[in-house]
């Protein structure tokens, strides 16, 4: 059985969208494309890091728009990981959200998330996992020494 390959639709610009996108992510590679007689992308096939994806070209009507009911998670080993990712996506026109969320340019949402804010998330100690979270839902990006803080009980640094 092949991979499930997530299809995202876009409204033109499909080769852009993929120049930006290998871009940000190494190792990432564009695969077969789909075009009409008269020279028009209908599809394009890319790899992001071994996840493959697929972008359709919807036309200019906006028929169906991201939104936040569908992202992908960036899982970063480091500060300078998400720092990288999370100012790539940005660049060009995206937008900041909160809690670790943000929209690119254009409008596919991502979280960009440290692996170890993840592994924190799963520990027995309750009160420490809420007391980061509490922290956590008043963060534009996600900083881990903030949140360390709050999961350790200590003083959150810039609060």
């Amino acid at each position: 059985m092949r991979p499930i390959v997530p299809s995202l639709w876009f409204n033109g610009g499909l080769e852009e969208a993929v120049a930006f996108y290998t871009s940000v992510f190494p190792d990432s590679t564009v695969g077969d494309s789909l075009k009409m007689p008269d020279g028009t992308l209908v599809t394009i096939d890319f790899t992001l890091q071994g996840q493959p994806f697929n972008l359709i070209n919807g036309g200019p009507d906006h028929l169906f728009p991201f939104s936040e009911a569908v992202s992908f998670i960036v899982r970063c080993e480091d500060e300078a990981e998400v720092d990288h990712y999370w100012d790539a996506l940005l660049s060009g026109g995206g937008t900041e959200s909160q809690c670790g969320w943000l929209k690119d340019r254009y409008g596919l949402s991502w979280q960009v998330v440290p692996v170890e804010f993840e592994e924190l998330a799963q520990s027995d100690d309750q009160e420490a996992v809420a007391r980061m979270m509490g922290v956590m839902m008043q963060m534009i990006k996600l900083e881990m020494p903030a949140l360390r803080a709050a999961f350790a009980g200590e003083d959150v640094p810039g609060a």
